[in-house]
């Protein structure tokens, strides 16, 4: 959700001097997208940051993919995933392409090194738990509900309050963004929007390291991971200005779009990236129509396939579904309510449910892992009790 912003210490003009009180020069680093073309910040460092004591390789992190098979819906069921040490070292991917890979994590721990994805924007749906996002930019307190979402490039760190946190993951390489019909010519979000700038939390408190020492950075890039060994703090910024930067937006705050009539997914969508969407279920009210019904028609995903995460309430499509699960229906295959939802949602004034959605525009492929947690059983589920 780039718009312009700044912390800390900066000087009235770009790439000009900026000295310490010592009369020493800060240093300034540009960071951006696109080759100077797209979104960037300028940040100014006590220390250089090409500086690296020691590289190390710490291996692929390219995901393990294995074969679909016949062509069917399934589902995860992740309620029960082991729980891990900190969010990164946690994180187990479930099904990706070219264009994004999903997963979760159940942390633990905070971390006690620090992490850069090179490659990839991240975005950590927070399912539970709290704590804060501690980057060169400042301080992102987040809790849950939130959407943290980190820009390539960006060196942080999470902390974890409690005994553990539950995220859902999405990691791509193009930016994240508000849907284009909702913003206008200027990138400012329109007056039909679900949501506006004001409901974005950016970071307030910049805190400025000085220490020297060892300080561990991960950093993922070309699909592996490089361990590089700082002598100095990499939090070491003394303010930035720009429009690259984490920042937060929690799903209480989508406005859910409802209308007379069945309203179809996009109407729930939150963010776009290259070829895929996110999209936010949220309670709302149902359709006001007096034959309306409230659950969703069946429909065959054209070049779409569809994954949810369901992280709260009861829903009224779904059976076979518990809290914490992933369903992936593929392109290629109808899917719908199972039999008896649809007659069990008229009447029906509401609904508490809450999900993500990610919807992609190119199939997506199973991880090892996601075989482990599959819910065999959920294809049979449009079967069960139809007498049709």
């Amino acid at each position: 959700m780039p718009f312009y912003h700044k912390l800390g210490q900066i000087p009235h003009k770009r790439h000009v001097q900026f000295k310490k009180p010592d009369g020493n020069l800060y240093r300034e680093e540009l960071m951006g997208l696109e080759g100077f073309s797209s979104i960037q910040s300028i940040l100014y460092h006590h220390f250089l940051p090409p500086r690296v004591k020691m590289t190390e390789d710490m291996g692929s992190l390219k995901p393990e993919y294995v074969d679909f098979g016949p062509i069917r819906h399934r589902a995860f069921k992740t309620a029960q995933i082991a729980p891990g040490t900190d969010p990164v070292s946690a994180k187990i991917p479930l099904l990706g392409n070219n264009d994004v890979i999903l997963g979760v994590s159940r942390a633990t721990q905070s971390m006690d090194y620090f992490y850069r994805n090179a490659q990839a924007y991240e975005t950590w749906w927070v399912h539970e738990g709290s704590g804060v996002l501690k980057s060169q930019f400042g301080n992102l307190p987040f809790r849950k509900g939130d959407y943290i979402v980190i820009p390539f490039g960006t060196t942080w760190q999470m902390q974890v309050e409690g005994r553990e946190a539950r995220f859902f993951t999405i990691e791509n390489p193009s930016q994240i963004e508000p849907p284009k019909r909702y913003r206008n010519h200027y990138g400012q979000l329109l007056e039909h929007s679900p949501f506006c700038e004001r409901d974005i939390r950016v970071p307030e408190k910049l805190d400025t390291h000085t220490e020297r020492g060892d300080f561990e950075v991960h950093v993922k890039v070309r699909d592996r991971l490089s361990c590089h060994m700082l002598d100095y703090h990499p939090f070491d910024v003394v303010g930035w200005d720009g429009y690259l930067y984490p920042w937060i937006f929690n799903i209480e705050d989508f406005e859910p779009i409802t209308g007379r009539v069945h309203q179809p997914p996009p109407a729930h969508q939150t963010f776009e990236g290259h070829n895929f969407v996110v999209c936010s279920f949220v309670p709302r009210l149902f359709d006001y129509h007096p034959e309306s019904i409230p659950a969703p028609y069946n429909h065959s995903n054209v070049n779409s396939d569809e994954v949810l995460y369901y992280a709260e309430g009861n829903f009224m499509s779904r059976k076979g579904i518990d809290q914490y699960d992933i369903s992936l229906h593929p392109y290629g295959l109808p899917h719908g309510p199972q039999p008896g939802m649809t007659e069990a949602s008229i009447g029906k004034k509401e609904t508490q449910e809450l999900a993500v959605m990610v919807d992609t525009f190119y199939p997506l492929h199973l991880t090892r892992q996601a075989l482990e947690f599959e819910k065999p059983e959920y294809m049979s589920t449009w079967l069960e009790g139809s007498g049709e």
